[in-house]
């Protein structure tokens, strides 16, 4: 499986070109928005209260979009300021996770966790959790992939010149190291991706027939690895969640059903696969363009960790997130009815100046305090340990390899771009030397 992986890894496959062009995922998925346009008139809106009546979208005067089908035909209101998100995240019972669900009528055992709350949430996720820990991401992950992966990868740049490091480089880290870590060959890495975007309701651009066949190739993909592991386990996250148990409130123990499986598979696949990648780009982005910080990133690789967590608050790559409200309630003085959905924006939340002066300027110095990037509470990131170390990883790697690392003066100069809900960076062109 090895000399699979590494093949692919360092292969120029047209589907990198198609699954990580960011302004292209959110065409697809039909949210692209000027990124860089909005945060002002966010600004003044949280100036006028804390939270709103209405979509963001809708008070930005944005074209409309659902991003979940539970959200769709709902009344909705939109909270901008940090102290407004915390209070949301702190209060599951108030603001469901539900609508993230697929169905109206949601099959329990079928469910992820990120359309779980508690109790049911904390027992699933403590089935998979042990393995994300850090000391499993600066050990068990970093030892059996992200480094080989990193190693591997800036082998190939040094074959070159020029780089865009998005596509060449950000883009390849975490989907191999994800798909290496679940037990896929790494020729499944990529198909598997493809068929999992294309096999949504927010997949735009591709027929129902094409959507039912993706979503057998990636329901085929698992069930055929679990069934592998089942009869031969091997040192990987398919084999460790065969042997763990499901602690449910008032139920005995027992092991995870094979739709119980696929569910944390597909999870991590493709949020472990996606996010890690834009926010790898973001924070490479980040210092690119801030010379100065860049400089001393170089000559103080214990600034790196800094980087990582201001490029978090200054653009997180998920900023946007939904909850169904469960109960008639009264919020930041706003009514909300059962059934109403709250849009929760974190990346403006992240922006608050009643929380972090100057918080449009990216400054890796400021003073360290929660950012909600990765979330707060019940649902905070599962992965975001593993995806620090690919990071940090990452960007030591290249720093090693190309101390002159630059933008590319002659290349379309960086911005970032996407939909409200996944942002990343248009490219990432340098020269190497």
């Amino acid at each position: 499986m090895e000399a699979a992986v590494q093949d692919v890894l360092t292969a120029d496959d047209p589907l990198y070109d198609e699954l990580y062009d960011v302004t292209n995922e959110a065409m697809a998925i039909g949210n692209w928005v000027d990124v860089n346009s909005i945060m002002p008139q966010l600004h003044k809106l949280r100036a006028v209260a804390p939270v709103h009546k209405g979509r963001v979208r809708e008070l930005l005067g944005l074209p409309h979009h659902d991003r979940h089908i539970r959200s769709a035909g709902r009344q909705h209101f939109t909270a901008l300021t940090y102290e407004a998100c915390e209070a949301a995240f702190r209060d599951p019972q108030t603001f469901s996770n539900s609508v993230q669900g697929h169905a109206s009528d949601l099959d329990k055992y079928s469910m992820g966790i990120l359309e779980m709350d508690p109790p049911m949430h904390r027992a699933y996720r403590r089935t998979i959790q042990p393995k994300f820990l850090m000391p499993e991401a600066m050990g068990w992950w970093r030892k059996r992939t992200i480094d080989n992966i990193v190693h591997r990868l800036i082998e190939r740049l040094a074959k070159g010149e020029r780089a865009d490091l998005n596509i060449d480089y950000c883009a390849r880290i975490p989907v191999y190291t994800i798909t290496t870590a679940i037990g896929l060959d790494g020729d499944d890495a990529l198909r598997f991706r493809h068929a999992y975007m294309n096999s949504t309701s927010s997949s735009r651009n591709v027929t129902m027939e094409d959507r039912i066949a993706n979503g057998r190739i990636v329901e085929e993909t698992v069930l055929g690895l679990i069934a592998a592991r089942r009869a031969k386990p091997q040192d990987d996250l398919v084999s460790f969640l065969l042997k763990t148990r499901l602690m449910l409130p008032g139920e005995e123990p027992r092991p995870l059903t094979d739709r119980e499986i696929m569910a944390h598979v597909k999870l991590v696949m493709v949020a472990g696969g996606g996010t890690s990648w834009r926010q790898m780009g973001i924070t490479l982005f980040a210092l690119l363009t801030h010379v100065d910080q860049f400089e001393q990133v170089k000559e103080d690789r214990s600034l790196i960790g800094d980087a990582i967590e201001e490029a978090l608050r200054w653009n997180p790559t998920a900023p946007y997130f939904y909850r169904m409200v469960m109960k008639d309630t009264t919020f930041y003085g706003i009514d909300m009815p059962e059934g109403s959905v709250l849009e929760l924006c974190l990346g403006p939340a992240n922006r608050d100046p009643s929380r972090w002066s100057n918080p449009d300027t990216f400054d890796m110095h400021r003073e360290k305090l929660t950012n909600m990037a990765l979330g707060l509470g019940t649902h905070r990131c599962l992965g975001m340990n593993v995806a620090r170390v690919e990071i940090e990883t990452g960007i030591n790697a290249l720093l090693d390899a190309f101390p002159n690392l630059r933008l590319d003066p002659d290349a379309p100069a960086p911005f970032i771009t996407g939909g409200l809900e996944q942002q990343g960076p248009s490219g990432l062109p340098v020269l190497l030397r």
